[in-house]
C-alpha cells in the first residue's frame, strides 16, 4: 500500500453521518468499495470523482464526511468544498452481506434487474427500524423499495414475525389492487415465500371478506374505506397485532385530500395497536416533499428519512400543432377538428392512451375515432370510471397483453398500473397541472430509463401556450404542492363513531391518538369535548331527535349499541361524495356503466345516448336501475357528469404569464408560440398582448352591451370569485349590475350601460383591504357553504345517503341538509361543522390566498387599458363560454364562425391608457 504524505489538514466544518447526508452524496453512494486506505476518493459535485493518493486520513476511515478543508500538502494549497468518501459504513457491510439482502439480490439478477440506490437505501433503513417517504418516478420500482424491504427484514428476522397480516398496503383507488397484487405474488414465488397477497376494497366478495378475517393474509391490499371499515368490526384489535408495516401508496395523490385524513387517522391508529410499527410513504414528485413527509409522519423528524431518488424519467413533450393556426377554432373544449391528425400517431405506435379531462368527452372522442378509422373497432375501447366495473378489468387485462391499440380514458388510468405495451400517450387539452401532465406521460415508457412520451391535442388555439409552459415546467421540474388538510371535522365524527362501532374508545386515550395526525394536532380541548357531545347527544340543537345519538357511554367507554345505526354507519362510511349514481342495464340483461341521476332526470323514453362507446335507447328507471336497449342511432346524446372543470394550477398560471411576455418575439424556440405568432400579432394589432408584469384590461362596446374583460391568468376558479369581487366593488362606485363569464385565462363584465372609473378607483377594486368581507358579500359565502354543507353532512352522518335496498336521491338529500344548515346558522353559529362548511368556501373552493396574492401582483402591475372594436383572440374564448350554455352545439359552430369572422376584419383599437 502506498504511503502517503499528510502535512496538515484544517477542517473548518463536519458535518456528522447522525445529521444526515446531503444531496451530493446520493450519487457517490453508489461508486465502488476504496480497496485501501491509500486510493482515497475524494468527490466534488463540480468537477466530479478524483483519486488522491496523495491523502490518507485513518481516522475518517469507514465514515462519510463533508469536509470544507484548507489543505496544505507539501507547497501545493488547495481550498475547496470535498466530499470525501472512504470504505462504506461497517453497518452497510454488514447489512448487504445479510442472508435477506443477498437472497433478494440473487433474484433480482435472476430477473434480470439491478437495485437502484434509492432501493438500497430504503431497505437500509427499513432494517435499522425508520419509517420514510420514497420519492421516485414512475416506473423505477417505488413499490419494491418498500415491498422488498419488509421481505428482507423478515428473511433476516423471522423470530420476529408471528402468524397473520405483515404488511398492510393502502392504495387510492381499486383498479390498482389487481395489478400490485399480480407484481407482488409473482415476487414471492420467485423468491420462495409461500405468503398469502390478499386484496380487500369494494369489488371483494362478502365470502373472501369474510375469510379474510378469520385468517388475515400476509400481505393485505386495501382502501383507505375498507381499512375503516375494519375498523368497525368487533375484535379488530386481533387482526393488526402482527402487522410490521403500513405502506401508503400514492401518497401525493391522497394527499390534500379528506382520504388522505382518514389515512392519517389509521395510522395513527395502528400505532397504537401495534408497537414498533414502521409507516412508509410512496410518492411521485410533488413541491413540497418536507410537508408531505410531515403530514405523513408528523413529529417524529428524528427516526423518519426522506429517500428521493437522483434517477429522472426522460419525457418527451410534442403539440399537435396544424399546418395553418387558422385550423384552429379560437374557442371550444372538445380537439375533434384535429382527429385527423391523431391518426398516424395511433398507427406508428404499440398502444395509445389518450387522456380526456371528463367522462363526457372520452365518449365522444370514443364516436369521433371510430368513425374516422373505422378499422379501429374493436381495438378501440374507453375507460373512465362510469364503465361498469368487469368491462374495465376486461380493457386493463388487453392493455397488459398488447391486445388493444388504443384506450379513450380519463383520471382513471392516470395511476400506478404498469401497461407494457403502451408507448404513446395524448393529452386532449389542457391537464390544468403540470404534476398530472407528468404522470400521464409516465404511463408510456413505464421501464426505468425509458422514454415517456406524450402528446398535447390543442382544443383552442391559445391552448397551444399552455403546452409550450408544460414543456418549460417539465424542464425545470416545476411541479405543485399538495397542501394537508387540517380540521375536517366531518371526517373525525365518522371516524369517532366507526370506533364506536367497532371495539369502543375510551375518551382520553383516543384524543391523544388523534392528535397525532398532522389533521388534528392543533385540534383543542373544548373541540374535542364538542365532538364527543355531538356523537353522543347530536350537540347544541339536535338532541331530541334519536337518529342523533348514535353514541352511548358505558363505564367510560364509547360504544355504539343499536344494530340498526351501525348497519347504517357502516354502509354510509367513506368521505368520497358526488351525485347518487344509477347502474345502466340492457332490458335483455347485462350492465353497461353508471350514469349520475341528474342526467338520466333530463330523459325521455325513446331518447339515445353514449355510454362506454355504445349508443342505447332509454327506456326506463326501475329500483334505481336505467333500462336501455340497443340502438342503431347515428346521434346520441353524450352523458355530462358533475365536475368536469379542473382548476388550472398556480404553478401553470404563473409560467402562461411567462410565456406570453415572449409571445411578440420572432425568434422565440417555443414551437408553439412560433406558431401562434400570427394570432399574436392581430391580438397585438386590435388590442395588446400583455407581458408578465402587466395587467390588461379590455373594453369592447357591441349590440350586447358594455364588456369589460380582465387576464389575471389565474385559472377559472380565482376568476370567478375576482368577477363577483370586482363586480360588486364597481358597484359601490357606481349603481351598475353585471352578468359574467370567465375561463383560465381571464373573466368578463357585462353590463347595458357604460363604466366610468379612474386610475386611483382600480386601485381600491382590487385592493386586499376588508377581502373576506367583501367576498362574502359578492357571491352569497352563505349559499356556498351550504352546498358545501351537504357534502359535510353526508361524510359526518347526519344525512343518510344509502339505505337498505335504496339510495337516497340529491333533491331529498340537499333539502334535509338543507334544512339542517339553516337550523345549525340560526341555533349553533359555534358548530363547527358550520365553522369548517365556510372554511371549505374561503380556502379551498375560492381559494383565497391565492387570489389575495393575485390581487397583490395586480396592483404591481403596469395596468394597460385598450378599446377595441370587436373580440380580441383573448377575449373570444371567454365570450363563447358565456354561450354555450344556451345554444346547442351547431348553433354555437355558427355564431363563433360569425364572431371570428368579424373580429378578423375590424380595424385597430384605440389605446385608452396604461399604468
Amino acid at each position: 500500500m502506498k504511503q502517503a504524505a499528510l502535512l496538515f489538514v484544517l477542517c473548518k466544518y463536519i458535518l456528522r453521518a447522525d445529521d444526515g447526508i446531503p444531496e451530493v452524496f446520493e450519487t457517490v453512494a453508489n461508486l465502488p468499495d476504496v480497496p485501501n486506505t491509500g486510493d482515497i476518493h475524494c468527490y466534488n459535485e463540480n468537477i466530479g470523482l478524483q483519486n488522491l493518493d496523495a491523502f490518507v486520513l485513518p481516522t475518517m476511515r469507514n465514515r462519510i464526511f463533508i469536509v470544507n478543508f484548507t489543505c496544505f500538502v507539501l507547497s501545493l494549497k488547495i481550498e475547496n468544498t470535498w466530499g470525501v468518501l472512504l470504505k462504506k459504513d461497517r453497518n452497510v457491510a454488514r447489512f448487504e452481506g445479510s442472508a435477506g439482502y443477498r437472497i433478494i439480490d440473487e433474484w433480482m439478477q435472476r430477473v434480470s434487474r439491478r437495485p437502484f440506490h434509492f432501493q438500497k437505501e430504503t431497505w437500509k433503513q427499513f432494517e435499522n427500524g425508520r419509517s420514510g417517504l420514497v420519492i421516485a418516478p414512475t416506473g423505477f420500482g417505488k413499490t419494491f423499495s418498500v415491498f422488498l424491504a419488509l421481505v428482507i427484514h423478515y428473511l433476516n428476522h423471522p423470530g420476529a414475525y408471528g402468524p397473520g397480516l405483515k404488511l398492510l398496503w393502502v392504495t387510492p383507488l381499486r383498479s390498482l389492487a389487481k395489478d400490485l397484487g399480480r407484481a407482488m405474488k409473482t415476487a414471492l414465488e420467485e423468491i420462495g415465500l409461500d405468503w398469502e397477497v390478499g386484496v380487500r376494497n369494494g369489488d371483494t366478495p362478502a365470502a373472501e371478506r369474510q375469510r379474510q378475517k378469520k385468517k388475515m393474509p400476509e400481505v393485505m391490499i386495501i382502501t383507505p374505506e375498507s381499512l375503516h371499515l375494519l375498523f368497525a368490526q368487533k375484535n379488530n384489535t386481533a387482526l393488526f397485532t402482527s402487522l410490521q408495516c403500513i405502506a401508503v401508496d400514492e401518497w401525493h395523490e391522497l394527499l390534500g385530500s379528506k382520504r388522505g385524513v382518514l389515512t392519517e387517522l389509521a395510522i395513527a391508529r395502528l400505532k397504537g395497536v401495534a408497537p414498533g410499527l414502521r409507516v412508509w410513504g410512496i410518492s411521485a414528485t410533488i413541491g413540497n416533499v418536507d410537508e408531505a413527509l410531515e403530514a405523513l409522519l408528523p413529529g417524529t423528524s428524528g427516526s423518519r428519512v426522506k429517500i428521493q431518488a437522483k434517477e429522472q424519467k426522460k419525457t418527451s413533450i410534442l403539440s399537435i400543432i396544424p399546418d395553418h393556426i387558422g385550423e384552429l377554432p379560437w374557442a371550444g373544449h372538445l380537439g375533434t377538428r384535429l382527429a385527423a391528425r391523431l391518426l398516424p400517431v395511433i398507427e406508428k405506435s404499440n398502444t395509445t392512451l389518450i387522456f380526456t379531462n371528463t367522462r363526457g368527452q372520452s365518449e365522444l372522442w370514443y364516436q369521433v375515432l371510430l368513425s374516422a378509422a373505422p378499422d379501429l373497432a374493436g381495438q378501440l375501447a374507453l375507460h373512465h370510471g362510469s364503465v361498469d366495473a368487469e368491462l374495465r378489468a376486461w380493457i386493463e387485462d388487453r392493455l397488459h397483453t398488447g391486445q388493444l391499440k388504443v384506450v379513450i380514458c380519463t383520471s382513471s388510468l392516470d395511476l400506478g398500473v404498469d401497461f407494457k405495451p403502451v408507448d404513446t400517450v395524448i393529452q386532449i387539452g389542457s391537464p390544468k397541472g403540470v404534476a398530472r401532465f407528468l404522470q400521464r406521460a409516465g404511463r408510456s415508457g413505464h421501464s426505468p430509463f425509458e422514454t415517456s412520451r406524450i402528446y398535447f391535442l390543442p382544443t383552442h388555439s391559445l391552448e397551444l401556450v399552455e403546452a409550450a409552459a408544460l414543456k418549460e415546467a417539465a424542464r425545470e421540474k416545476i411541479i405543485e404542492d399538495r397542501v394537508p388538510l387540517v380540521f375536517t371535522f366531518d371526517v373525525l365524527v365518522q371516524y369517532l363513531v366507526t370506533l364506536a362501532v367497532g371495539e369502543g374508545f375510551r375518551e382520553k386515550e383516543l384524543f391523544e391518538e388523534v392528535k397525532q395526525t398532522y389533521c388534528f394536532r392543533e385540534l383543542a380541548p373544548e373541540e374535542w369535548q364538542w365532538l364527543l357531545r355531538f356523537v353522543t347527544r347530536g350537540g347544541e340543537v339536535l338532541h331530541a331527535y334519536d337518529e342523533f345519538q348514535k353514541v352511548v357511554v358505558e363505564e367510560g367507554v364509547y360504544r355504539v349499541k343499536s344494530r340498526k345505526i351501525a348497519m347504517m354507519h357502516r354502509m354510509n362510511l367513506g368521505v368520497i361524495v358526488s351525485d347518487p349514481m344509477l347502474k345502466v342495464k340492457y332490458l335483455s340483461g347485462g350492465y353497461i356503466g353508471m350514469v349520475e341521476e341528474y342526467f338520466v332526470a333530463r330523459l325521455l323514453p325513446g331518447d339515445t345516448f353514449g355510454l362506454a362507446g355504445k349508443v342505447v335507447e332509454f327506456v326506463m328507471i326501475k329500483d334505481m336501475t336505467v333500462l336501455v336497449r340497443h340502438s342503431k342511432a347515428k346521434r346520441a346524446i353524450t352523458p355530462s357528469w358533475m365536475g368536469g372543470r379542473l382548476p388550472l394550477s398556480s404553478n401553470l398560471s404563473a409560467l402562461l404569464r411567462h410565456k406570453y411576455t415572449d409571445a411578440l418575439n420572432p425568434g422565440t424556440r417555443d414551437r408553439e408560440l412560433k406558431a401562434l405568432y400570427p394570432l399574436f400579432v392581430q391580438q397585438q394589432q386590435v388590442s395588446h398582448v400583455p407581458r408578465e408584469d402587466e395587467f390588461l384590461i379590455e373594453l369592447i362596446e357591441t349590440k350586447d352591451g358594455h364588456h369589460i374583460y380582465m387576464y389575471p391568468f389565474e385559472g377559472r376558479l380565482v376568476h370567478e370569485v375576482m368577477a363577483a369581487l370586482v363586480a360588486y366593488r364597481f358597484s359601490r362606485i357606481q349603481p351598475i349590475t353585471f352578468s359574467m363569464a370567465m375561463n383560465d385565462y381571464g373573466f368578463e363584465l357585462l353590463s347595458d350601460q357604460p363604466l366610468k372609473f379612474t386610475r386611483e378607483q382600480l386601485d381600491t377594486v382590487f385592493s386586499t383591504e376588508n377581502l373576506t368581507a367583501d367576498i362574502s358579500k359578492s357571491i352569497n359565502a352563505a349559499e356556498m357553504a351550504g352546498r358545501k354543507f351537504r357534502d359535510i353532512s353526508v361524510i359526518a352522518g347526519l344525512v343518510m345517503r344509502n339505505y337498505a335496498g335504496q339510495l337516497k336521491n340529491n333533491k331529498n338529500l340537499q333539502s334535509s341538509s338543507g334544512l339542517i344548515f339553516r337550523i345549525f346558522e340560526q341555533y349553533d353559529p359555534e358548530n363547527l361543522l358550520l365553522r369548517q362548511a365556510f372554511d371549505e368556501v374561503f380556502y379551498q373552493q375560492l381559494e383565497e390566498p391565492r387570489l389575495m396574492a393575485a390581487l397583490q401582483r395586480i396592483l404591481r402591475s403596469k395596468i394597460v387599458i385598450i378599446r377595441a372594436a370587436a373580440f380580441t383572440p383573448l377575449s373570444f374564448p371567454i365570450k363563447v363560454d358565456s354561450l354555450r350554455q344556451n345554444l346547442s352545439s351547431e348553433e354555437l359552430d355558427t355564431q363563433i364562425r360569425r364572431m371570428q369572422e368579424e373580429a378578423g376584419y375590424k380595424s385597430k383599437g384605440k389605446n385608452a391608457g396604461n399604468r
